[in-house]
């Protein structure tokens, strides 16, 4: 036998132990590892804000506490202004159930040429044998269980914003042991880098706020002229699904105060149309006119990439991985931007935008008209 079959045997059995366990290792500390990576993305993104208070004569721990505070807080109001109000929605809708039930009713019918009859469909919830209510009575059983599974969600929410706060505030200590470890040129190399991360990312939040807000007041605007209930709730759910939710996030924002319109008794389902069509509009003006100027000075994502960047964050990581990929896709473009060498663009209908493209077309025009001036001429 060959010297070297031995050798290959065991080398091959030890890397298959070592993949194995790493494999364990990984499925183990998907949950901690999940933690971590929504920690340092948050950190990357108020990192900016901590520095400011610090230029300022802050000590660093505590410019972390408050911004991290202020934080919270807008998420915990928000949170509850959209809770209070869906809560107050479906217990209305228990109260008022066999209104809700005739309109529903009485609207198929109309829509759809059907003969349905709401008193049995009332009579079939109303049966505390029916299906209806069978099916409340086994979904009972699991409000322990949702209960257990908020509290480790409160938990988990807690461990990451700890985990934020050490990042932050002791993030000088932490690239200092880092860079102990590189050569000066390795050192500039990895705190360039850094630096672009922290700077892009909180940049790239930092619009996607702006514009949050900016979509907010729009909305509330828009909600309280036509009569929708509760606008204040609706106008901050919109403009911050709209930003923060990636690809589908219009959508599920749209969709919330056009149900609350047409499931609501004293609201005229026009406006459920009326409502649909602004929100229609005003995402038109946002992506030519808002979010252009914003986003100048951060990081501007193509849309096939951030959808692309959206569809693998949620294939390897659940919903979480969606929303966090877009910030991560702007971090490595603006990282990847830094080396490299780039060329002028060689001028050709393919590589011209719209605008572009309207302006060569005019010239063409214009030209074509010189010169049959120039052949009208004696």
């Amino acid at each position: 036998m060959p010297r070297w079959v031995p050798r290959a045997i065991a080398a091959f059995w030890f890397g298959l132990v070592v993949i194995v366990t790493l494999r364990w290792a990984v499925g183990r500390l998907a949950g901690f590892l999940l933690l971590l990576l929504v920690s340092l993305f948050l950190a990357l993104a108020i990192e900016p804000a901590v520095n400011r208070l610090e230029r300022r004569g802050w000590r660093r721990g505590r410019a972390t506490l408050l911004v991290m505070l202020i934080l919270v807080v807008a998420i915990v109001l928000f949170l509850t202004a959209i809770g209070t109000l869906v809560g107050g929605q479906i217990a209305d809708l228990l109260q008022n159930s066999e209104d809700y039930v005739n309109r529903i009713v009485d609207f198929a019918n109309n829509l759809l040429g059907t003969k349905l009859d709401p008193a049995e469909i009332n009579a079939e919830i109303a049966d505390p044998n029916g299906r209806f209510q069978r099916f409340i009575a086994s979904q009972s059983g699991d409000a322990l269980r949702l209960s257990f599974a908020a509290l480790g969600g409160l938990l988990q929410a807690f461990s990451a914003l700890l985990f934020t706060f050490y990042l932050v505030a002791d993030g000088a200590r932490l690239r200092r042991a880092i860079c102990r470890r590189l050569p000066p040129e390795r050192q500039a190399r990895v705190l360039r880098t850094w630096e672009l991360a922290i700077d892009k990312t909180g940049g790239y939040l930092y619009s996607r706020a702006l514009l949050a807000g900016l979509s907010a007041v729009f909305h509330w605007l828009a909600f309280t002229m036509i009569g929708v209930p509760a606008p204040v709730a609706l106008a901050l759910w919109v403009g911050i699904i709209s930003q923060f939710v990636p690809v589908i996030g219009t959508y599920i924002a749209g969709l919330l105060p056009i149900v609350l319109i047409l499931v609501n008794p004293g609201t005229n389902p026009i406006r459920a149309l009326v409502v649909a069509g602004f929100i229609a509009v005003y995402q038109q003006i946002e992506n030519y006119v808002f979010a252009p100027r914003i986003t100048a000075r951060t990081m501007e994502l193509h849309a096939a990439v951030a959808f692309g960047a959206a569809l693998a964050g949620a294939a390897l990581i659940g919903p979480i991985g969606a929303v966090l990929a877009l910030p991560f896709v702007a971090m490595m473009q603006a990282v990847l931007s830094e080396y490299g060498s780039f060329h002028e663009v060689i001028d050709s209908p393919l590589v011209r935008d719209s605008r572009q493209a309207r302006s060569a077309g005019r010239r063409r025009a214009s030209g074509r008209r010189d010169e049959d001036s120039e052949e009208d001429e004696p």
